[in-house]
């Protein structure tokens, strides 16, 4: 599979100079609005990557303002297929702590002011949610942490919160109750969007606090975490470059998971046409079963 890859840079990650060929992209207007930022294009190792700030460059959109739609719809028309969201999150566990890096494999949504499907005028479709990443892509994530010497936990339940205001206590042991790993504002509904998209998304998130129910720890301050994330920051950098400079020969074999064509399963609305999904704006969401059409 060809790569492109799509970076989502969280709070604190809102450049990637390590590039090469560096150019930031038009803001375009596309059927779901203006995306958070314009894109920055570049290349690593002469592979194609799209970087995208989601709150902007200047921490402008709160996490429930995200324009999650409009950004998912903007980095599939540039024809990305990888998706690497990197995100400031709390701790739930002792064990993980402030500068780690959690790679996500699952999600509690619990936003509840967001749109949160790209299929919800005319055409109805039901993607499955319950393997949420693309195993494939963060196990090679994992290996490129490990040849960094990242210290990073595989495998974590993220909890998504509607925010912008930090847990109470009684929130946070509610949350740890469930089994909860971690706990952030946006990794929903990113990740939904993105497997409605056939995009293969992996998250990254990056230990920033406690949240608030650890009894030795204060309660969670913005100063403290922008603190954490400079310093983990390069790291993230780091851990992109060295997974697309492994990419092409740890992804030597066709990956056949079902994330490609997920659609195909997924839609249950009968007799809709091409047209259909066009005038809904799906022509890049749902590129591939339009030019199978054809």
């Amino acid at each position: 599979m060809t790569v492109k890859l799509g970076i989502i840079g969280g709070s604190g990650l809102y450049d990637f100079a390590e590039m090469q060929e560096k150019e930031w992209l038009p803001r375009n207007e596309g059927p779901f609005g203006l995306p958070s930022d314009e894109i920055l294009f570049g290349k690593i190792n002469e592979t194609e990557v799209f970087f995208l700030p989601r709150h902007g460059r200047n921490h402008v959109y709160s996490p429930t303002t995200v324009p999650y739609k409009a950004n998912i719809d903007a980095l599939k028309r540039l024809g990305c297929n990888v998706l690497i969201s990197i995100s400031a999150v709390g701790s739930l566990r002792e064990d993980l702590t402030p500068g780690m890096f959690v790679i996500v494999d699952q999600f509690i949504d619990r936003t509840f002011a967001r749109e949160k499907t790209f299929f919800d005028k005319e055409v109805v479709a039901h993607v499955s949610m319950a393997q949420p990443i693309c195993t494939s892509t963060a196990k090679m994530v994992m290996k490129a942490a490990k040849s960094l010497s990242i210290q990073t936990v595989f495998g974590g339940t993220y909890l998504a919160m509607e925010g912008p205001q930090f847990s109470s206590y009684a929130e946070s042991q509610l949350y740890r109750s469930w089994g909860c790993d971690v706990i952030g504002m946006t990794n929903m509904p990113e990740a939904k969007l993105a497997r409605e998209a056939e995009m293969r998304y992996t998250s990254v998130a990056m230990v920033t606090d406690f949240d608030c129910w650890h009894e030795n720890e204060g309660n969670v301050e913005v100063t403290d975490i922008i603190k954490v994330l400079h310093e983990n920051a390069s790291n993230a950098k780091l851990l992109i470059k060295a997974f697309v400079e492994n990419y092409k020969k740890d992804c030597s074999q066709e990956i056949i998971d079902g994330i490609d064509n997920v659609l195909d399963t997924a839609i249950i609305t009968q007799n809709f046409s091409e047209e259909t999904l066009i005038n809904c704006g799906l022509d890049a969401i749902a590129s591939r079963i339009i030019n199978a059409g054809k």
